[in-house]
């Protein structure tokens, strides 16, 4: 049976929750549509954009974490690009490309007349310039790039060579085939920066970038606002149509609830699913779903005691009432997570049965583990609002009184974001909260990049290695049948569940709220999206 305290703290979490909901009214998917401001008004042109966090930086090739890319995808662009809310290729700075039979050569022609920033040409020796520097790199530096098998010299690395045809056209060799190869080039960390200004500004780049895109950088000031201005030479004619857009960094869900409703910014992430009808309640303002491809999960550092003992990993799994969680802090938009890929995800494996919430079990596991008294961890807790997470610090109160239920007293620790992620990527935390939002749509993205041994000191936090895992992973890439992928996806996917590195939480549907007059932006389920559409009525 569940414990009284525990229930009571559900309850009055809800109760508090309940004070905040208005009246009800209608969301919105997206916003859209066209028209012209009344006779002498001006049309707003600067959008404000409210968020949880502040970027890490804006060198998109250097870091993980979404705050970076919700700026970068502004000023960076890739070779292709996804749908407008879905993750099909499209063209982006290559105009078409070609596949040879064995899947080992891509040939790009490339958009002509096209210019970063700086004034400089984009052509094919920016994108040989790009991805050498990558390929020469290492993890620390460039932890994204190892979507690529490792680095140039590292077996496992996929790219062989990437060379100038001619001033329009690069041809990439693999090594092997890697399925999954087009949707990874189509990452937001992949954006084309411009050679000149990477070699002027050396590792300052991170805090001045050039690229292509809608929008040029102007300022930074850190943890208050990100400025970027229209660009005014963009090949696409006619975009963007806002002249600037800043973003601004406002720590907590609700304070960025009442700065919207201030007036002070325009559109937010995170709103509070306890908030939605007091936004949809008010003609004045809309809310928006982003199409959800996302898993918020608690991982273990498995080369830490007692996290190196699965049944350790395995009880902690049983402890956590994921069910209560997504009713208080959710408002029942999140579905229980069993894997570490969403079910939007091909290759998703639905027969694997959930740890369900059963403190007895989880008793019996740690006894057997040699832990019958339980022990003493800290449980780190997100310090920023995250999409598949919104109220990391409640949920992570509710999981410390679980805990405690099966004799575990877990200290509940937390951090700035910048260096929690540091701290995270280094095996320095017992227990951590955080989550993923998909980059490409792939199964891989989710399991070799988050659990793989290749990914550790990048994506993989929990520093877990398994090398029948690792087999499979590899494997899957190689293969360019989806069904066949799809049953090797299944196949790690029973791995990863029976050696739980992770405890699953939820699989999210994220919700923005806006001024009604905003229009086109049209939020996508990476997470991150071009402005360059977006416009006021």
């Amino acid at each position: 049976m569940r414990n009284k305290s525990l229930k009571i703290l559900l309850v009055s979490l809800l109760a508090i929750s309940m004070l905040l909901v208005g009246c009800n009214g209608n969301s919105s998917q997206e916003t859209g549509g066209e028209e012209q401001p009344a006779s002498g008004e001006a049309k707003k042109d600067t959008l404000v954009f409210g968020r949880g966090g502040d970027s890490t930086s804006l060198d998109p090739i250097t870091t993980t974490e979404g705050e970076t890319f919700k700026v970068t995808e502004n000023i960076f662009e890739t070779l292709i690009e996804y749908g407008e809310q879905d993750t099909t290729l499209h063209p982006g700075l290559a105009e078409s490309w070609k596949v040879s039979e064995d899947a080992l050569t891509y040939t790009f022609k490339l958009r002509q007349g096209v210019k970063f920033h700086d004034g400089t040409d984009f052509n094919a020796e920016a994108v040989v310039f790009n991805f050498e520097r990558w390929m020469n790199g290492n993890a620390d530096d460039f932890p994204y790039y190892t979507m690529f098998g490792g680095f140039k010299g590292e077996e496992g690395h996929v790219i062989d060579s990437v060379k100038a045809i001619d001033e329009y056209s690069v041809e990439f060799v693999l090594n092997r085939p890697q399925a999954p190869f087009l949707k990874n080039l189509a990452m937001s960390p992949f954006g084309m920066a411009s050679p000149t200004a990477i070699e002027e500004s050396g590792d300052k780049f991170r805090e001045t970038p050039v690229g292509t895109g809608p929008f040029k950088f102007v300022e930074w000031k850190q943890n208050d606002r990100i400025v970027l201005e229209k660009n005014e030479d963009y090949w696409l004619e006619g975009f963007p149509k806002l002249k600037q857009v800043i973003f601004r960094v406002i720590p907590e869900n609700t304070a960025r609830l009442n700065a919207l409703t201030n007036g002070e910014i325009d559109l937010m992430d995170g709103l509070n699913n306890s908030d939605e009808a007091t936004i949809t309640g008010n003609d004045q303002f809309q809310v928006i779903e982003r199409p959800s491809m996302n898993t918020g999960y608690l991982g273990f550092t498995v080369n830490r005691p007692p996290f190196d003992n699965k049944l350790v990993r395995q009880a902690l799994n049983h402890a956590i009432d994921k069910d209560a969680i997504i009713q208080a802090f959710y408002g029942g938009k999140a579905e229980s997570a069993k894997n570490p890929m969403p079910p939007s995800i091909e290759g998703y494996n639905d027969e694997i049965q959930e740890y369900p919430y059963d403190l007895e079990k989880a008793k019996e596991l740690l006894a057997e583990a040699g832990y019958a008294d339980g022990f003493e961890m800290e449980l780190w807790a997100m310090p920023v609002a995250r999409p598949y997470m919104p109220e990391g610090m409640k949920v992570a109160e509710v999981i410390q009184a679980s805990f405690a239920e099966i004799g575990v007293k877990a200290e509940i620790q937390s951090v700035d974001w910048a260096t929690y992620l540091d701290k995270a990527s280094k095996g320095e935390f017992d227990a951590y909260m955080l989550g993923w939002t998909g980059d490409n749509g792939d199964p891989d993205n989710f399991l070799y990049t988050l659990l793989d041994k290749d990914s550790i000191g990048s994506n993989n936090y929990s520093h877990y290695s398994n090398d029948e895992l690792h087999d499979v992973l590899i494997q899957a890439q190689t293969e360019t049948d989806q069904s066949k992928r799809n049953e090797l996806y299944k196949q790690a996917q029973e791995i990863i569940h029976d050696d739980a590195p992770w405890a699953p939480l939820v699989h999210s549907t994220p919700l923005l709220a806006s001024t009604s007059d905003l229009v086109n932006y049209l939020p996508h389920p990476t997470g991150s999206e071009a402005l360059t559409k977006v416009e006021f009525k």
